[in-house]
């Protein structure tokens, strides 16, 4: 006799399981706990061996839910189907699904990046908060340019433009990876050049005229400051590292004899190790910093405590208490000096520069150069860069 809701909700456990018989070898098996699973008895296609599939529980699989997945795998059966496997291969199927997701190929794509921690945690946000909630749990193989542009056009439709271009770029690199191991075929990104605006121009406040520089270095050397800020400025503009690479600078990166800074690839933007050269003056300042910051890990240690670098702010702050204003000066505008006058005044080929400047630089075969590339050449432009910093400020 077929079972009934009202069978079901008055049966009660006993000391052992007991089968709650449907028909077509459906049953509601009752254990001593209370629990109630559906369960379905039949006979395997070809080898007529006797398997059991489970349809749900009770009541959250109610009696005519039961029936429809019963029917559902009888009509598989006769098809030659066992359900049983079918039902194996759409689990395996959906973990692959899962393991080849857009988001968990992105994760596993970040973790290798050899990039500055600031950089990397921007990235992982604009990831987290921009393109996981829209397309994470796709797999990377069913993704289309479409699909991207999307994500990048509601970035830009809030007037994010820069960090639009910069989140289809990061979702390109993505599907590289993914297609570097065998998780994709193309790469759709690649077919969206040109579908965004055009971000604005940002420049970096900087200050490029030579008779404003001297005003500047003339201004660092008045500075009435701390005196580790006060080395931080002095170092800036004869190095024209990133800000973020100077204030994190440690002692164990340099060797003053050899008049040479070692960074890290962990360090670095673009995750390449880099050497800068140093010139006579900047040994200078090195070391009369280092009798006061030398025992310690970081050339610039907080005034907090010797434990972490300086504040991100405090050159910048330095800046404007002597008077350098927000559009007038920054903490990268050293580069942008830089870049500009050993270029247009002192005449320096702007491979050396941009390589000095740690970009992208490449030989005429489009090998990336290395660290030591044109080595002998830096050294002579940052000894040149230095003396030509102090006529200015003279």
């Amino acid at each position: 006799m077929p079972l009934t809701d009202t069978a079901i909700r008055k049966a009660k456990p006993l000391a052992r399981p007991q089968k709650l018989v449907d028909g077509g070898g459906l049953y509601l098996l009752l254990q001593p706990s209370g629990a109630r699973w559906w369960r379905w008895d039949y006979r395997r296609p070809v080898t007529a061996k006797r398997n059991t599939l489970s349809l749900g529980t009770y009541p959250e699989t109610t009696l005519a839910d039961a029936r429809t997945r019963r029917d559902a795998a009888r009509r598989q059966l006769a098809g030659g189907i066992d359900p049983g496997e079918s039902r194996k291969a759409a689990k395996a199927a959906g973990v692959e699904r899962s393991a080849n997701s857009f988001e968990v190929v992105a994760r596993e794509w970040l973790a290798k990046r050899n990039w500055v921690e600031g950089y990397r945690v921007k990235v992982a946000a604009w990831l987290a908060n921009d393109v996981f909630p829209w397309i994470g749990d796709r797999p990377v193989m069913s993704l289309t340019a479409p699909d991207f542009l999307k994500v990048a056009r509601r970035v830009e439709d809030r007037g994010a433009v820069e960090s639009a271009h910069r989140i289809l770029q990061n979702c390109g690199q993505v599907m590289r990876y993914a297609i570097a191991t065998g998780r994709a075929e193309r790469n759709p990104v690649a077919d969206l050049r040109g579908a965004l605006s055009t971000p604005p121009e940002r420049h970096r406040a900087a200050l490029t005229d030579p008779q404003d520089v001297g005003g500047l270095l003339r201004a660092i050397d008045s500075y009435a400051g701390s005196f580790v800020t006060k080395c931080a400025l002095k170092l800036a503009p004869m190095l024209f590292v990133r800000p973020g690479e100077l204030r994190h600078a440690e002692w164990g990166e340099f060797d003053l004899d050899k008049a040479e800074w070692n960074i890290p690839a962990t360090k670095m933007k673009m995750g390449v190790p880099h050497l800068v050269p140093l010139s006579m003056q900047a040994v200078a300042v090195m070391r009369e910093l280092q009798v006061l910051t030398g025992r310690g890990k970081y050339v610039f240690p907080s005034a907090r405590g010797d434990g972490r670098p300086m504040s991100n702010n405090a050159v910048l702050s330095a800046l404007r208490r002597m008077g350098f204003e927000k559009g007038e000066m920054s903490g990268h505008g050293f580069r942008a000096m830089a870049r500009t006058i050993l270029d247009e005044v002192l005449g320096f080929r702007p491979d050396y520069i941009e390589h000095q400047l740690a970009h992208a630089v490449r030989d005429p075969n489009g090998r990336a150069y290395n660290r030591t590339a044109h080595l002998h050449e830096r050294r002579k432009m940052m000894q040149v860069w230095s003396e030509y910093l102090d006529s200015l400020k003279e």
